[in-house]
């Protein structure tokens, strides 16, 4: 399915300098969500299942707005489970709108500015006044945020005129006191806006992808249950899994003869792949396998990231920064203690807190006021 055969010409236009052709879950999708359907897509992660669902959806705003002037009225509401996808979902949509301006511009046509907005419990209350005078065209939020502007005068008013809804990473909300809440949240919704509304739910991971479907659609209105089109772009991929081990034998606690075979040959499979990801158990081990191979690919500090399962509405956790040199002759630096040689100073450069010697966490404990600390082998300190 070639992409300009369905979309505006300045749509046509940013896609095919960004991409050589649709995906296969593109091609299948895009025809069904320009005819009005409901729609469930399941595929791959990777296979660009939200810029199928967005890119219809803007060709349509596009359309508008070059026809005639585009009103001030939010048009699409994207729900996703993760705070951070949210915020993610934002940034991605900033390229292609732009591009399309772009394009419309070349081609002497109208400009059509499109909004976006994120909704979260973040979101600032002048940013929240703001959107509410002048509604965004694309509202990107969470659940629990939707029902708390379905519950308000102002967020009624400004969703009153939504005619797509699209749900991202369904699979996580259906079987969930969540997916309920957003279910009676979505017919309230539709309720609201007085039509149905066209709903696409959007996962890589969909069993049983019926159920999935019914969840997504609701009951209806008492009448036949709103029919779903269901897209199944399968999930399976050439793999070629293999295992390796070091040179050198494996004991207990690995020596850095052994940790120096490993992050070599990290540093080989990545210069020899486009994408990798490396997993570890704790946040320290992230830090510093992100140091060895810094050295090793001659990249800038690369950034460790974890998840906390504590933050709410699936926020991301925080950003292994590179450490930073004290403040000039401020308290906290790091001297070397009398054993180790030192007059005073730094640890080594990019140091992290796994690598500092014993002595160095007991100047520093001794340094902020506190009492001496005991170092333990994994990094920690604690108190004797």
């Amino acid at each position: 399915m070639k992409a300009k055969r369905l979309f505006h010409p300045a749509v046509t236009t940013w896609f095919e300098r960004q991409f050589a052709a649709p995906t296969a879950a593109q091609a299948e999708a895009w025809p069904a969500i320009q005819a009005g359907e409901n729609l469930l897509l399941a595929a791959p992660t990777g296979s660009g299942k939200t810029l199928a669902a967005f890119l219809a959806a803007i060709d349509d705003l596009v359309r508008r707005g070059v026809a005639e002037k585009l009103e001030d009225a939010t048009q699409i509401v994207y729900v996703s489970p993760l705070k951070a996808l949210s915020n993610d979902i934002q940034r991605n949509l900033e390229a292609p709108l732009a591009g399309i301006r772009a394009a419309l511009r070349e081609q002497g046509l109208p400009d059509v500015d499109i909004r976006t907005w994120v909704r979260t419990g973040d979101t600032p209350a002048a940013e929240r006044t703001r959107a509410l005078r002048r509604p965004p065209h694309i509202v990107v939020t969470t659940p629990e945020s939707l029902y708390i502007l379905l519950g308000s005068e102002s967020g009624r008013a400004m969703l009153a005129t939504t005619r797509t809804v699209i749900v991202d990473e369904i699979h996580a909300l259906a079987p969930n006191k969540r997916g309920t809440h957003l279910s009676l949240s979505l017919e309230r919704l539709e309720a609201l806006c007085g039509r149905p509304l066209q709903r696409i739910g959007l996962s890589a991971t969909q069993k049983p992808i019926d159920t999935i479907a019914r969840f997504l659609v609701g009951a209806g209105n008492g009448e036949a249950r709103p029919a779903c089109r269901i897209i199944d772009s399968g999930h399976r991929r050439d793999r070629d899994l293999a295992l390796e081990v070091p040179d050198s034998p494996l004991e207990a606690i690995m020596s850095a003869e052994v940790w120096t075979q490993v992050y070599d040959r990290l540093a080989q499979l990545i210069e020899q792949h486009r994408t990798t990801l490396i997993f570890v158990n704790t946040r320290r081990m992230a830090e510093r396998v992100a140091r060895q191979l810094s050295l090793r690919l001659d990249h800038p500090p690369l950034q460790g990231e974890g998840r906390s399962p504590q933050r709410s509405e699936g926020e991301r956790g925080g950003v292994a920064e590179a450490p930073r040199a004290p403040p000039p002759g401020g308290g906290g630096g790091l001297a070397p203690p009398p054993e180790q040689g030192g007059s005073g100073g730094d640890p080594p450069p990019g140091a992290t807190q796994g690598d500092i010697p014993p002595g160095y966490a007991l100047r520093l404990q001794a340094d902020r006021g506190g009492a001496p600390a005991v170092g333990l082998p994994d990094g920690h300190a604690g108190r004797p």
